[in-house]
């Protein structure tokens, strides 16, 4: 723990830190699940702590039965490890019980509110259940980190490369050498600052697209307005000049009680209370209302998380303002469109401003993406070329990616391979034949992308050795080689595949035996 963890993880501990993440993606890339299962099992007899990596690795090896078991037994004795609980949340998400997941994820929030995993977890389950004020709310509530790279020492720029090319790694395809296009890339596809997020702000960034994706933007906007105190609400608030005073329940304890928001309808009345303890209320309201301020959609700075999070205790408001008590107004719809405005004003959460600035982003990609396919399909009902560079097409099919519109990124890689060979693009054509399991396809794909990292002097990739791992327990190490070998390639580039063949039986991975 004391070497550190990845950049999600706020205070390492012996279960999450840059050792076991370590392991944990070697015997998921070599497949070793057994090697891994005595490893942890070991380690488990002197802490108990390990108990969720053990879990993680029997998952992996489809040894379920004995996993849940484990995972039941490790909490019976630690309740608050967090790590067990969001291993119990994962595993019953990935078995559609998101019921039983939420409660995991709750215990979760509660067992570790300063880590940022637990809350993106709730998140993700109030995403799959279609609670989406909840999930906005809960994404609200995450601990942002600063990302923090990892400490390289920095070379001194060369004077000059020369890299020749290496014997084996000769191919015509990816030897040609690509043209620099950077002149032609339009500038507003370099300005989208969405390609430049990492840790903890990419995964709340992805969490808000999946929304988008399955509700879509218009719907987004209602939810957010619902939720969130707007910059129009917050001005006629403060012009009104009424003594009525802003209370701001605390949106994490509202996301872990797991009640639908009561602004969702905007009929949700306050409970009445006597006029009772008004200078102790009014003194630490006041000091509240010091301390909040407006929505990032606004000019002003945005409110600290933590500080509203602690500080923000919920109280009951009065739901008429005391200029109306005393003028004695006894207009029936007079007092119900006042209480009305003032219940759902209060019961709204100011949003932080990473996530305000979140939404901006996201609206850039949207615009981008919706010019990108409107001028795609003038073009193609005109029977006209749409014409790209290489690097646009990358750089759209990365947009489309993280939109959660795969198709269309799938479009835009390989019209990117059509310009010319690009390692981004044949990954995400990869990744969909993976997924379709077209096996031939992803083989040609990998031999591409195996002789182009050779060619920059890069002999080994984990993610490659674990997508052709995958390949051989499905289909045998005798299959792939013999499907490798019938490709019109040269030898040597075939070779290297071979290779990554030969790693997986060393590894005694599974469909290797033969």
């Amino acid at each position: 723990p004391q070497l550190g963890s990845e950049p999600e993880v706020q205070v390492p501990n012996i279960a999450s830190n840059h050792l076991t993440t370590g392991l944990i993606s070697y015997i998921h890339t070599t497949g070793r699940y057994t090697s891994g299962i005595n490893l942890f099992e070991k380690l488990r007899t002197r802490d108990l702590e390990v108990s969720s990596l053990l879990a993680k690795v029997m998952i992996f090896a489809d040894e379920e039965v004995q996993a849940v078991q484990l995972l039941h037994d490790a909490v019976a004795k630690l309740p608050m490890d967090y790590s067990l609980l969001d291993c119990q949340a994962t595993f019953c998400q990935s078995k559609g019980r998101l019921d039983w997941a939420l409660e995991c994820a709750k215990r979760g929030v509660t067992a570790a509110p300063s880590e940022f995993s637990t809350w993106a977890r709730l998140a993700e389950v109030y995403v799959g259940l279609e609670q989406w004020d909840l999930a906005l709310l809960t994404l609200n509530s995450c601990p942002m980190f600063t990302y923090q790279d990892k400490d390289l020492p920095r070379m001194p720029e060369p004077a000059r490369i020369l890299l020749p090319v290496l014997p084996e790694s000769m191919l015509d395809e990816i030897d040609e050498p690509p043209q620099y296009d950077g002149d032609q890339v339009h500038s507003s596809l370099r300005k989208l600052h969405a390609a430049g997020y990492k840790g903890t702000f990419l995964k709340a960034y992805s969490l808000l697209t999946e929304v988008t994706a399955k509700i879509g933007w218009d719907q987004l906007l209602r939810v957010r307005s619902q939720v969130f105190v707007m910059e129009e609400e917050y001005r006629s608030e403060k012009q009104t000049g009424s003594n009525q005073r802003l209370s701001n329940p605390n949106a994490s304890t509202t996301a872990l009680r797991g009640t639908p928001s009561p602004v969702i309808n905007g009929n949700t009345k306050l409970d009445g209370h006597t006029n009772g303890d008004t200078n102790s209320q009014t003194d630490d309201e006041e000091t509240l209302n010091e301390k909040q301020q407006i929505s990032p959609t606004s000019s002003d700075k945005p409110p600290d998380s933590a500080t509203i999070a602690d500080e923000a205790i919920e109280k009951p408001e009065h739901t008429i303002t005391p200029e109306v008590a005393k003028s004695g107004n006894d207009d029936p719809a007079n007092e119900a469109t006042t209480g009305s405005k003032y219940t759902q004003f209060h019961n709204k959460r100011l949003c932080e401003r990473w996530l305000d600035n979140l939404f901006m982003v996201l609206y850039e990609d949207l615009r981008i993406y919706t010019i990108w396919r409107t001028d795609m399909a003038r073009a193609q009902s005109e029977s006209s070329d749409y014409r790209k560079s290489a690097e646009e097409w990358e750089i759209l099919g990365e947009l489309a990616e993280r939109l959660h519109h795969f198709p269309e990124a799938v479009e835009a890689y390989q019209a990117c391979l059509r310009v010319r060979f690009s390692p981004k693009a044949m990954k995400g054509v990869l990744k969909m034949y993976d997924e379709k399991g077209r096996n031939g396809e992803v083989l040609q794909a990998m031999i591409r992308l195996i002789a182009w990292q050779y060619r920059w002097y890069s002999e080994f990739s984990p993610a490659l050795l674990r997508t052709i791992r995958k390949l051989i327990e499905h289909e045998g190490a005798v299959k792939v080689r013999s499907i490798v070998q019938a490709t019109s390639l040269p030898q040597p580039v075939l070779d290297l595949t071979h290779r990554y063949v030969e790693l997986c039986v060393a590894f005694r991975s599974s469909g290797s035996e033969a």
